[in-house]
């Protein structure tokens, strides 16, 4: 069933989420394995960070929810990746494609692209990313993004022929999916900038999209609520926050002081609108 990503969608999803601990396999990159347990455990999911050959294809059929992230991928971490991705989609599960740094780096830009015949249920990265990946053109910085979230859009729609839906983060995220059949463009405002001084943060949004996606109703209201308790968290850290170093504490802190209230006083959600 596909529903509309409404605030009172999201408040289901992030009520399920809390109840249900999905398991997220979470095939991540070596700079960010901490902070994305870390986030899974304090947004009310369960990580497990099995990224070895001859591991990964098994849990991912265990697993609730599968992250593969591209941030610091290893000829090993690759193949884990593919078996991960083959045995997530045999097993019917949601996995979440992060593909860092997709539109500036050739060799992980074509395990990308490799990765994206096993069916995400998600595509989540910057606006550089989602247009790399889609193969318009090339903006990448590193892991930052050049280019702006409304730019990705024709991108992100192209994505919609190998994923359920695709977002673009930025200083307002942008999601595409389809509702009814047709395809629509959800904006999630919110959040902070301190998001972009702590590493990883990104790293973990993918984590915690994979985790809502195993218990919403559809992938494309999973990534709204993942978005959405992401900015509410990152609003409530920064108003305690007197610097990055403060901020990363806090913003684990404030992903499990999200509840019910805080979503409906805080999220920023605009009404989806038809798109491509």
């Amino acid at each position: 069933m596909t529903v509309s990503p409404t605030l009172d969608a999201v408040v289901a999803a992030h009520a399920a989420l809390r109840a249900k601990h999905p398991l997220v396999q979470a095939l991540t990159n070596s700079v960010s394995v901490n902070f994305v347990a870390n986030v899974l455990l304090s947004a009310g999911a369960a990580p497990a960070m099995v990224d070895n050959p001859e591991e990964a294809a098994l849990f991912a059929g265990i697993a609730d929810a599968v992250l593969i992230n591209l941030g610091t991928p290893t000829a090993a971490q690759v193949e884990s990746m593919r078996l991960a991705a083959a045995a997530a989609q045999k097993a019917g599960k949601p996995w979440v494609l992060d593909p860092i740094a997709a539109g500036a780096l050739p060799w992980r830009g074509a395990v990308a692209a490799e990765l994206l015949q096993f069916k995400p249920a998600i595509v989540r990265g910057n606006a550089s990313e989602i247009i790399g990946l889609a193969g318009l053109g090339g903006g990448g910085r590193g892991v930052d993004s050049s280019a702006d979230p409304a730019a990705a859009v024709p991108a992100a729609v192209d994505l919609l022929a190998h994923a359920a839906a695709v977002s673009a983060s930025g200083p307002v995220d942008h999601a595409v999916g389809r509702v009814a059949g047709a395809v629509v463009l959800v904006k999630i405002g919110g959040g902070d900038v301190l998001l972009t001084r702590v590493t990883a943060t990104g790293c973990a949004l993918g984590a915690l999209a994979a985790a809502y996606a195993s218990v919403a109703p559809d992938p494309l209201t999973g990534l709204v609520a993942a978005h959405v308790h992401f900015a509410v968290a990152a609003e409530i850290a920064a108003s305690k926050a007197r610097g990055p170093g403060s901020f990363a504490v806090a913003f684990v802190d404030a992903l499990d002081a999200v509840d019910e209230a805080a979503l409906r006083e805080r999220a920023k959600i605009e009404p989806a609108v038809p798109v491509g």
